[in-house]
């Protein structure tokens, strides 16, 4: 029994004395530097900024949206046409930008093919006047106008009577079902870019296997078109017509977004995640005129909306949908070269880093037979 009792006092002794040397030999900075290490740390610093990014760029580009030269077109008698494009042009802050033509047929042209926000009709016979819009367009382009020109009219003792030439569908009462719908595609494109990026191991792909996920792009990119137009379409009936309109440009979106996340991601790693989320998500969607067009955004959004993805493909699908395809030319050209670049950079970047490597092979045992 004794012998039973040391025995076991023995163990109990041995085990305390074991787990005490373990916990205090760690102690709790050793715990802290156990759990968040110096990758994880900087992980975490540059979450904390794309966080904080995320908040300046879209608190920045909503948090007063301004009318600057709203591009409207005025048709006028010839007597006072100048002089009131001239006092249009001149009120405070800049807030149109007018375009005199010869008629209202070139007015009602000019505003379906994407060249002008609103044209205001000018009725010499009566104190009506007809403000012409199209509001699927971006309805908050065509208020701002409206709201503008009601307010000159009002101090002239003059009405101004709005008439809706293109509204959004029943589905899409704000608009915004188009910039939604890019959302979703441009964030699954470069989600299912870091998706392969982490089944490798996050490990520098090689170039036969950066080609293998540029290629699964492709038909990923082609489903989600599909998803989206259905779901825009036949489901929430958001964006009614030009199905496989909508397939094609969805396929387009995602795959430069995936391309773009491929590149980055086998330049710089999980850094290239973040570059990639500033580049689509940070700057692209604030600035892509889905909430505010450019004439209503400050400066420096207005000036990259249209440059990057986002923007890009508001355009394309808007304009596909309510204006028969009008100025998406540039838009179209936008999506293409962030494709083609994204692609270029992911198989060059490949290419070089096993070149490098190979060297590294064909050197090394060389420069250790000089050594000995």
């Amino acid at each position: 029994m004794a012998d039973a009792r040391d025995d076991g006092g023995y163990g109990a002794g041995s085990g305390s004395t074991v787990r005490a040397a373990g916990d205090g030999g760690r102690g709790f900075l050793g715990e802290v530097r156990d759990a968040v290490s110096t990758r994880s740390a900087l992980v975490m610093l540059g979450v904390l900024l794309l966080q904080l990014g995320f908040a300046l760029s879209y608190m920045g580009a909503f948090h007063a949206p301004k009318p600057h030269k709203v591009p409207i077109t005025l048709v006028a008698p010839p007597a006072v046409q100048q002089e009131l494009v001239a006092r249009l042009d001149a009120l405070p802050g800049d807030p149109l930008q007018v375009t005199p033509v010869a008629d209202r047929a070139e007015a009602r042209a000019r505003l379906l093919d994407r060249r002008t926000d609103a044209a205001l009709v000018v009725d010499p016979a009566s104190r009506t006047d007809t403000l012409l819009v199209a509001s699927a367009g971006g309805p908050s382009a065509t208020t701002a106008a409206a709201e503008i020109l009601q307010e000159v009219a009002r101090a002239e003792q003059r009405t101004i009577v709005v008439r809706d030439l293109r509204a959004p569908s029943a589905g899409d009462s704000r608009g915004l079902s188009s910039f939604y719908l890019v959302l979703s595609w441009t964030i699954g494109g470069y989600l299912a870019a870091s998706a392969l990026n982490m089944a490798a191991g996050s490990k520098k792909p090689t170039l036969r296997r950066t080609l293998v996920r540029l290629a699964a792009m492709l038909p990923y990119g082609f489903v989600s078109g599909i998803g989206g137009a259905l779901i825009v379409g036949p489901v929430l009936d958001c964006l009614p017509g030009a199905f496989w309109e909508l397939v094609g440009i969805g396929t387009l979106v995602v795959f430069a977004s995936g391309a773009v996340g491929v590149a980055l991601q086998s330049v710089a790693g999980t850094v290239g995640l973040g570059l990639t989320i500033l580049i689509f998500t940070v700057l692209g969607n604030p600035s892509s005129g889905g909430v505010y067009p450019s004439s209503l955004l400050p400066p420096f959004w207005a000036a990259i909306g249209q440059a990057l993805p986002p923007g890009a493909g508001t355009t394309v699908v808007r304009n596909t949908v309510y204006f028969d395809g009008n100025a998406t030319a540039g838009a179209l050209w936008i999506l293409g070269a962030w494709a083609f670049g994204g692609a270029a950079v992911a198989i060059l970047a490949a290419a070089l880093r096993g070149k490098r490597q190979r060297e590294a092979r064909t050197t090394g045992p060389v420069a250790a037979a000089q050594q000995q």
